[in-house]
């Protein structure tokens, strides 16, 4: 940890944080590895932006760099349970003949509202390509554990940008 520099700042809102994170699901009773952010890749986000799950957030807040963490969350605080009724029909006719996608291949989508989103194919026909709109992991109850690596405040232009620019601030933007 010695390339981050441990302060006494604790997570709030407008700071940047940046932690490891170790992210499992449970699948018939066994806890099962999903991904991971590491210390040479951490997670680096504002908080108290919307950008994270709320309950993800809450429970993160008010801890200082070189803390550990580990906590569940239901799929209700997460990602919501599955919804039957978030699986939609598209005609065929909107894929290029060569660029028709395969079952389970995740494909980017937009409302009519200029709204991005993506969506999981589940069935391909000759007529129609039926996909399912909920989020991948809709339906689980996750389990976090890591460490916090760093917290700093965020810079005027991170705040305005509404994102973090990597741990020292400056990334580009």
């Amino acid at each position: 940890m010695d390339q981050f520099q441990l302060k006494n700042m604790t997570i709030q809102p407008n700071s940047v944080v940046a932690l490891t994170y170790d992210l499992y699901t449970t699948e018939n009773g066994e806890s099962v590895f999903v991904e991971q952010a590491n210390q040479e890749n951490p997670l680096i986000f504002l908080f108290g932006t919307g950008m994270m799950l709320p309950k993800f957030e809450e429970n993160l807040s008010g801890l200082a760099a070189g803390a550990t963490y580990e906590f569940h969350l239901s799929a209700e605080d997460a990602y919501g349970e599955n919804d039957e009724n978030a699986v939609t029909e598209l005609p065929i006719g909107m894929f290029n003949d060569t660029d028709i996608p395969p079952v389970d291949a995740i494909i980017p989508l937009q409302d009519n509202h200029g709204n991005q989103f993506r969506a999981r194919v589940t069935e391909v026909s000759d007529e129609l390509v039926k996909v399912d709109l909920n989020h991948p992991m809709a339906g689980q109850n996750l389990h976090f554990k890591g460490i916090v690596l760093d917290v700093r405040e965020a810079t005027a232009e991170e705040l305005s940008h509404g994102h973090a620019h990597g741990l020292d601030g400056h990334s580009g933007h």
